[in-house]
C-alpha cells in the first residue's frame, strides 16, 4: 500500500519491515491495553508473543489505549520486524504464542514504513452494550452492562443528538485525561434497540476521530439516566454547556465497552477480509 502520514518516529530502525495487526481481546483479565510493570496488559501479551519470534523486538504502537476491562474486536497496532514475514504466517505465529490469553490477531498486513497505528488513524469507532433485564447476565457476564429497570431508546437517542458535533466536552472528560484540549468533534452517537432473552439490549454506536479519557462511558452513563426518566434531553444540553465534570451523569462500568474499529485513509486490511 502507499504511505500514510504518521511516520515511524524516533527510536525505530530504518528499513525494517512494518506490519499492521488487527487485534481482538477480552479485556476482563487485563489492566488495559498499555504495558504495565506489575499487571497483565494486552500490549504486554502481544509483545511477549512477538518476542518469541524475534528476540530484539521494539515496543508496538496501537490506535487506542483501552482501559482495564474494556474489550476490542477492532484494535489496530503496528510492529517492526527484523526479517520479512508472510503476513498470514506472522499472524499464525503470533496467535500460537498468545495462547491461552484471550487475545487474537484476526488480520495482518504488510504496510509502508510511514504507516502509524495511532497517528495515521482518522476515525475510531466504539460500541457499548447495555442490557435491561431483571435477571443477572450469564453468557454476557463481563461483556455488557446490566441494569434492572426499563429504558426508553427514543429518549436516549434524543439526548445523544445533543452531543453530536464539535463541542467542549469537559463535562464528559475524566479528571485524569491528558489530552491537550477538551474540544472534540463527535461524528455519531446512535442508539440501537435489540431483543435480548428476558429483556432488551441497547447498543450505543459512537464514532469520532479521537476521544477523551472516559468520554464514551460518560456519555452512556448520562444517557442511561435519560432512558430511565431521571434526566431529559435538555439536561444533557445543560450538562454539556456547564463544562464541569461534576455536571456529568454517572460513569458506567467498562465491561460493556468495545473498541469496534479504526479508520485510515487507506485500509491496510481492505483486501484480506473485514
Amino acid at each position: 500500500m502507499k504511505g500514510i502520514a504518521g511516520g515511524r518516529g524516533a527510536g525505530y530502525p530504518a528499513l525494517m519491515p512494518r506490519y499492521a495487526l488487527k487485534i481482538e481481546y477480552d479485556g476482563g483479565p487485563f489492566a488495559g491495553w498499555q504495558r504495565q510493570a506489575d499487571q497483565p496488559s494486552v500490549q504486554g501479551a502481544v509483545e511477549a508473543a512477538l518476542a518469541k519470534l524475534e528476540a530484539d523486538m521494539p515496543s508496538i504502537a496501537a490506535a487506542g489505549r483501552t482501559d482495564a476491562g474494556v474489550h476490542a474486536f477492532g484494535q489496530v497496532a503496528h510492529c517492526d520486524m527484523a526479517k520479512d514475514w508472510d503476513p498470514f504466517r506472522l499472524m499464525e505465529a503470533v496467535n500460537y504464542h498468545l495462547k491461552p490469553a484471550p487475545v487474537a490477531v484476526v488480520a495482518c498486513a504488510a504496510v509502508d514504513e510511514e504507516f502509524h497505528a495511532r497517528f495515521s488513524a482518522v476515525e475510531r469507532r466504539y460500541l457499548f452494550r447495555l442490557v435491561s433485564r431483571r435477571a443477572p447476565l450469564v453468557h454476557d457476564r463481563g461483556r455488557a452492562w446490566r441494569v434492572g429497570h426499563p429504558l426508553d431508546a427514543d429518549a436516549m437517542q434524543a439526548g445523544a443528538e445533543r452531543l453530536v458535533g464539535r463541542h467542549d466536552f469537559t463535562t464528559f472528560r475524566s479528571v485524569q485525561c491528558q489530552a491537550d484540549s477538551p474540544v472534540k468533534t463527535l461524528d455519531e452517537l446512535r442508539v440501537e434497540e435489540l431483543p435480548y432473552p428476558g429483556g432488551v439490549e441497547f447498543r450505543f454506536h459512537v464514532r469520532a476521530r479521537s476521544f477523551l479519557h472516559n468520554q464514551v462511558r460518560s456519555f452512556v452513563g448520562t444517557l442511561e439516566r435519560v432512558g430511565a426518566g431521571a434526566w431529559n434531553p435538555d439536561d444533557v444540553t445543560a450538562a454539556l454547556a456547564a463544562r464541569d465534570r461534576a455536571a456529568c451523569g454517572p460513569v458506567c462500568p467498562p465491561e460493556g465497552l468495545y473498541l469496534a474499529g479504526v479508520g485510515y485513509p487507506e485500509d491496510p486490511f481492505g483486501d484480506i477480509g473485514p
